[in-house]
């Protein structure tokens, strides 16, 4: 496993569509390794593809504070959302930056998984936040389109809580 390079905003490979997986690779398989290391290296809780430089329809994610619970989601799609929460939200190509965000509270998202065999995942609050912005990058789209008030320095909300 390797540690890949995060795209940074502005990045043009952000805001394209990604393809689907037709069939899982031994390339495919590297790059679903490097991405979950890429995202714990950074303390992230989700990386999509496009974010290492790939167009291709692979999402990981782990919400759990200890880190050891991957979820690996190829061609994910959202086939339910219900409810709405609202609350700072960043990325890993948006370094440095939060802002407010509105998503749905509920989601349910079908996939595959590293076998290709289909799978099928529900989550709420985090989990369902991290579901829909990571599926918004394989459609080139980025959370800081849908900020509500502007972006704030991660650094500023800091020494504001202390």
């Amino acid at each position: 496993m390797a540690v890949r390079n995060i795209r940074i905003i502005g990045d043009d490979i952000l805001n394209k569509k990604s393809k689907h997986v037709d069939n899982m690779t031994d390339k495919i398989r590297t790059l679903i390794n490097d991405m979950l290391e890429t995202m714990y290296n950074a303390a992230g809780v989700g990386l999509a593809a496009p974010q290492v430089g790939i167009l291709k329809r692979i999402v990981v994610i782990d919400v759990t504070e200890e880190g050891n619970n991957p979820i690996i989601l190829i061609n994910p799609e959202v086939i339910d959302e219900q409810g709405e929460q609202t609350g700072n939200e960043g990325c890993l190509s948006v370094p440095g930056k939060i802002g407010m965000v509105t998503r749905p509270e509920y989601v349910k998202i079908r996939a595959l998984d590293m076998d290709m065999k289909p799978v099928e995942y529900e989550g709420n609050g985090l989990l369902a936040r991290a579901f829909i912005h990571e599926i918004e990058h394989l459609d080139g789209k980025l959370y800081v389109d849908k900020v509500e008030g502007g972006l704030y320095d991660v650094d500023e909300l800091k020494e504001g809580e202390e």
